[in-house]
């Protein structure tokens, strides 16, 4: 039986605790899964990791807004429609007007997450879109046991004019970016295994968006959460428990990492 892991972000800024994004238990879940990796090795026909990836000036970063009064807003603010319309925010770019409005309907209208403006996290070239040292090398491990094979890595939330929680695709896609539309090569990849796990964070944003668009091309039966392999944003966790409940009806499996191999 072919088995795949899928790790959603396991990056220093959402992993360690000096993390500008630090997720509680984080830690931890990079331990076990760096321990995961070493005692099932043989287990895994291919592993995918993917990235967080962005530049400073992004739409979920507090450099892309003004309120009212020209102040950038705080980490954690929740931008609404309404609020764009009245005036409480808008960018500061002020030719991206028209496009933030449209922007944040779109997250409603499609039945997203409101937009929350993030702590810088994951920019490119620093310590905190890096892994962590013993993922990182449990890893390597496993593209040495076997010469020529490699881990699968996916960048994915450059653009910074659409959020990308999902390793699938964008909140919001742009014309003509094709970084931002479905990933077709990830899901061509996964297609083809009999059993796939995933862990990562968090569980209440990159992980739940990630299962629920692959469960639009693969059986939800085949996916696994690893529960002890992914946490939830401080404040968030009721979006976890949302995820857990809806998915658990269609068919994925939350278990623990070693009951997927007993």
């Amino acid at each position: 039986m072919a088995k795949s892991m899928l790790i959603i972000d396991p990056q220093n800024d959402f992993c360690d605790p000096r993390g500008a994004l630090y997720v509680p238990g984080a830690f931890e879940d990079s331990k076990r899964l760096s321990s995961v990796l070493d005692r099932y090795i043989d287990r895994f026909d291919s592993i995918h990791v993917t990235l967080d990836t962005h530049y400073s000036y992004h739409i979920a970063h507090p450099v892309f807004w003004l309120d009212s009064e020209g102040r950038h807003p705080d980490p954690f603010t929740i931008i609404t429609a309404d609020d764009v319309r009245n005036g409480k925010y808008r960018p500061s770019v002020s030719d991206l007007d028209a496009y933030a409005l449209r922007y944040v309907e779109n997250l409603s209208s499609g039945g997203k997450y409101a937009l929350c403006v993030w702590p810088p996290h994951c920019l490119i070239g620093s310590w905190g879109h890096a892994l962590s040292g013993d993922l990182h090398s449990a890893l390597v491990r496993w593209e040495h046991r076997i010469p020529g094979r490699a881990v699968h890595f996916i960048q994915k939330g450059s653009n910074s004019l659409t959020e990308h929680y999902s390793a699938i695709r964008a909140e919001v896609s742009i014309p003509g970016n094709k970084d931002t539309d479905a990933n077709e090569g990830l899901i061509t990849a996964l297609k083809g295994m009999d059993s796939i796990l995933i862990a990562g964070e968090a569980l209440s944003h990159c992980v739940a968006n990630t299962v629920r668009d692959l469960i639009q091309y693969i059986d939800p039966c085949k996916l696994t959460v690893c529960i002890d392999l992914c946490s939830n944003v401080k404040g968030f966790e009721h979006l976890g428990t949302a995820f857990r409940d809806e998915a658990s009806r269609l068919g994925v499996c939350f278990l623990t990492s070693d009951a997927c191999f007993s």
